[in-house]
Parts: C-alpha cells; sequence; structure tokens
C-alpha cells in the first residue's frame, strides 16, 4: 500500500489565498514549487514550452524524439538552460521499431546537458536504468495500468505517471478511467505517482491528490498556452471541441490512441470499419505517421491522427503559462481551504466559486 501523500501549503496565509506553495512527495522529488508537470508532447514538448512551465514553478519537459539526433536533442536541453534556471526534465518514448533510435546517445546527450529528471513512456526502460541512475536521473514512467506502474517500481523508476483512459495518445487497452485508476494505484505502489489524463484545472489537481496521487501531468491543457510552439489552428481547434470530440483508433491493433477527430480521423475510422479484423497498420500508415510537422507546425488540423484528451471539454481560453498555474494553485487552495473544510463546519475560509 503506498504512503500517504496527503499536501500541505506552505507558509499558509488564509489572507492571501494562492500566495503559497503546495509540497508534496513529487514537489519534494523534483524541487518545483506546484505539483504539476509538462507531459512530453511530439512537436509541443520544445524549451519555448517546457522553460515557461518551469519558470512558473511546474517542471517542464522536453520532448527527446522530436529532436531528430542527439545532437539535437543537446541544442534543445543548452536552449531551456538558458531559458530557466528551475528544474526540468527530457521525454524519452521507447517505441517497437525495426530501426530504433539511438537511446544510448540520446541519454548521453541528457547526462551531458545536466538534466536530472527523465520521464520515459512507451515500452519499458529497464534495460537503460542504470545509465540513468548511475548519473543521478530521477525517472518518472508513464503507466497506463497498475501491473505497468508495479513493473516500472520494481525496476527502480522513482516515480510513475499513471494515465487513465481519459487520456490523448495512448491509454494503453484496459479501459480504465482515473476515477478507478488512480486510487488502485495508490493501494498498491510505495512510490509517488501523478494522476495523468483528464487534467485541466484545479478541480483536477484537487481530485488527483484525493485518489492519492502526489500531483498532476497535464498534455492536452499545455497545448492551449500561449507559449506553446504550435500553430493558432491546433489551439483554437482543442477551445472548440467538447468532451465528445474525441475518438479511439488503431483499436484492432492493440495500439489504440486517442485523437481529436477530424476528417482525417474519420477516413481512419471508416477504413478501420471497412477492413474490420484484416486492418494492418499498412491501411491507414499514411493517416497516423509522419504528420506532426504538418499539423503543428502549418495548423492543417484535418491532416489525420493527433493526439488530444476528451479534457478538451474543460479547455476554454489559452493562457499564459504563468497566467494557468497561478490560476490552479489559487483556485485549488480556495477549494480545499473553502469548500473542503468548509464541509467540515471548521476552520473554513469563506468559498468562491472555481471555474
Amino acid at each position: 500500500m503506498s504512503k500517504c501523500f496527503l499536501p500541505h501549503f506552505v507558509g499558509a496565509d488564509e489572507s492571501e489565498l494562492g500566495a503559497v506553495d503546495m509540497k508534496t512527495a513529487i514537489t519534494e522529488m523534483f524541487g518545483i514549487r506546484h505539483p504539476i508537470i509538462q507531459g512530453g508532447m511530439h512537436y509541443v514538448g520544445l524549451a519555448q514550452l517546457a522553460s515557461a512551465v518551469s519558470n512558473a514553478g511546474g517542471l517542464g519537459i522536453i520532448t527527446g524524439l522530436t529532436q531528430k539526433t542527439p545532437e539535437l536533442l543537446a541544442r534543445e536541453i543548452a536552449r531551456c538552460r538558458d531559458a530557466t534556471d528551475k528544474p526540468f526534465g527530457v521525454n524519452l518514448t521507447f517505441l517497437p521499431a525495426f530501426t530504433a533510435p539511438p537511446y544510448p546517445e540520446y541519454i548521453r546527450a541528457i547526462i551531458e546537458g545536466g538534466v536530472k529528471i527523465v520521464e520515459t513512456a512507451g515500452r519499458s526502460p529497464e534495460q537503460y536504468m542504470p545509465a540513468l541512475k548511475a548519473a543521478g536521473i530521477k525517472v518518472i514512467h508513464k503507466c497506463t495500468s497498475v501491473r505497468h506502474s508495479l513493473k516500472a517500481e520494481r525496476i527502480g523508476c522513482d516515480a510513475v505517471s499513471v494515465d487513465g483512459f481519459e487520456c490523448g495518445g495512448h491509454p494503453g487497452e484496459d479501459d480504465v478511467p482515473n476515477m478507478i485508476l488512480l486510487p488502485r494505484a495508490a493501494d498498491e505502489l510505495k512510490i509517488p505517482f501523478v494522476a495523468s489524463g483528464g487534467m485541466a484545472d484545479a478541480r483536477s489537481l484537487v481530485a488527483a491528490l484525493a485518489l492519492g496521487a502526489a500531483g498532476m501531468n497535464m498534455g492536452t491543457r499545455f497545448i492551449a498556452t500561449k507559449e506553446a510552439p504550435v500553430h493558432a489552428n491546433v489551439k483554437q481547434a482543442i477551445l472548440a471541441a467538447s468532451e465528445l470530440d474525441t475518438r479511439l483508433i488503431m483499436r484492432g491493433l492493440r495500439n489504440t490512441e486517442r485523437v481529436l477527430n477530424n476528417k482525417g480521423v474519420e477516413e481512419i475510422v471508416q477504413i478501420e470499419r471497412e477492413k474490420g479484423a484484416a486492418l494492418t497498420i499498412d491501411d491507414i500508415r499514411e493517416r497516423v505517421g509522419g504528420l506532426y510537422p504538418r499539423i503543428m507546425g502549418e495548423g492543417d488540423v484535418d491532416a489525420g491522427a493527433w493526439s488530444c484528451g476528451m479534457v478538451a471539454g474543460l479547455i476554454h481560453d489559452i493562457p499564459s503559462v504563468a497566467e494557468l498555474i497561478d490560476r490552479i494553485m489559487a483556485d485549488a487552495e480556495r477549494l480545499i481551504r473553502g469548500r473542503l473544510m468548509g464541509l467540515l463546519g471548521q476552520g473554513a475560509t469563506p468559498a468562491a466559486k472555481v471555474a
């Protein structure tokens, strides 16, 4: 059974809601002010966004494989280092591939860049753990199930990011939403974890903490910020979407991905319906692979599949990263001190509406 990761506010002054930091196992582990992590996202997790998140008190993440070579990753790390003196991390996604990326070289670039936090995803990072741990790097692995989270704990990961069925990208094949997955993780894990999938605001953070997490990881929400290095069409597509506007594709290939519905995705769904059990990746490859530069950079949001969570239904503006994080933390304190403590009838400050 996991340790209790109850948060507490540092230097709390009830007359100044939102003016304090929140301390959890995750903020302590990574040396950050707020228990908010920006997850790795292809062609989104660049130094511009990662540094903004870190400067705002969260943990920014550079997406390693967006950089086509280890040398380019080293340059992106240096750019981020120039833009912030706060902790930031690098995401490494371990992909099944005939020709795997040169992961040892990417890891060397991370180590030589002085990065001390790595978010791993995809396949197990087990074979790379000795190199990461020898360099004093903290590893947080993204998992979509309790069994995978326990495996991450066994191989030496310092924390896990528990990714519920609501998430954008790959939710796994178990279809367990976070209201069940997070408390199950809390029941089993001894290392801290953050909630991922469906996270957008103070309500998400407070709920995640109540369910046993020590923080939250946001992906889609950070795309709709001023500093996100993506085309305005992408941000507007997220704002226009509701919680009903994502689709699950590649289920028959057991490589399920949650994406924002668009013309290209409708074509994928139609092909999958027609092919049935005979579907192969080659039938949809041109609509699911290699499109991120065109979508994120050029704004062709109908080109094909791009990851987006159901949380789009909770996103209604495009603030700066600092405005977003400050708002989340201020509203979280109001929720905890006002509404939740108020329900107990003691020690409460006046409750305020939290949007």
